[in-house]
């Protein structure tokens, strides 16, 4: 027994006070009306309605059982209604995970003009440089950076990710420009310990299969951290371009080795589900697609 469905046709039968009524409404049969109140009344152990010829009256039980049923079916009523304006319209809390350097130099703005958009809609951004598990920790959208693998999530490519090699125009002065690879076991390294992807990068592959040693090296899982040591002079440095875009504009840092720049990375949108997707993810996604174009504001320098 569906037990929604029988108190749906209890209560149409005790407000239409008639099992022919009440069926016209429900549009079903009057006999698939009896059974479904047979059933409840069954389940329920007690007698909901006494029937005469000509109407149907509500016991003691039965007025007392409608009352509840009601209210439960009219909550009911209103959560769906409450989500199909959610489907129909963006609304609610969007909760998003981003890597910490693209969003503290990128995202802000985007927010700001989506929400101007969507002023229905919350925003929840967590900062984090790991895999979070997006269904596990309840998030909507994950922004990631890497050549994504394949997965039961989806993937909706935002950005293209340029990484590059950069010095500052006093170190290189002072310990010469590298032209090969190998000319790096002669330089201070500035090197990002969290790279998931660091097999797809040729010059960390290279290190990590020849054996070299920089002379020198600075770790750090930060890159914001890595690009401002380069920019004292303190060596070179392998991060994307979304950070050290303005200064290499600027003349701040210069590219090092671009012959060996590898293929870029991609900034994607992961999501879990397609289909009957919440309007507030849908339209987030949407509203990303070109908002950073082929080649970002960041890359033209």
């Amino acid at each position: 027994m569906d037990r929604i469905d029988a108190m749906r046709a209890f209560t149409t039968v005790a407000t239409e006070g008639s099992f022919t009524r009440a069926a016209e409404r429900l549009e079903m049969s009057p006999q698939l009306v009896s059974k479904y109140v047979s059933q409840l009344e069954q389940h329920l152990g007690t007698r909901l309605l006494n029937r005469t010829t000509r109407r149907v009256h509500l016991t003691e039980a039965g007025s007392r059982y409608w009352q509840g049923a009601q209210q439960i079916l009219d909550e009911i009523e209103a959560v769906e209604s409450q989500l199909g304006d959610m489907q129909e319209s963006a609304q609610g809390r969007l909760r998003i995970s981003a890597p910490v350097s693209f969003a503290a130099h990128h995202l802000a703005p985007m927010l700001c003009e989506f929400q101007r958009q969507h002023p229905a809609v919350s925003i929840d951004l967590q900062l984090n440089d790991r895999k979070v598990d997006i269904v596990e920790e309840g998030f909507d959208i994950a922004l990631r950076i890497g050549h994504l693998r394949s997965s039961s999530l989806i993937a909706k490519r935002i950005a293209p990710v340029r990484i590059v090699a950069v010095a500052s125009p006093d170190y290189l002065d002072r310990f010469g420009t590298p032209t090969r690879l190998e000319d790096l076991q002669e330089h201070h390294y500035l090197r990002y310990s969290y790279v998931e992807n660091d097999a797809t990068l040729p010059m960390h592959r290279w290190l990590k299969e020849t054996g070299i040693n920089p002379a020198n090296e600075i770790v750090c899982n930060n890159g914001d951290v890595l690009v401002q040591a380069a920019l004292q002079g303190g060596g070179i440095a392998i991060q994307p371009t979304f950070i050290t875009g303005p200064a290499i504009a600027e003349g701040k840092l210069k590219l090092v080795l671009p012959e060996h720049e590898p293929e870029p990375m991609g900034l994607y949108a992961v999501y879990a589900h397609r289909q009957l997707m919440a309007s507030k993810v849908r339209s987030f996604i949407d509203y990303m697609d070109g908002y950073f174009g082929d080649q970002p504001y960041w890359d033209r320098f």
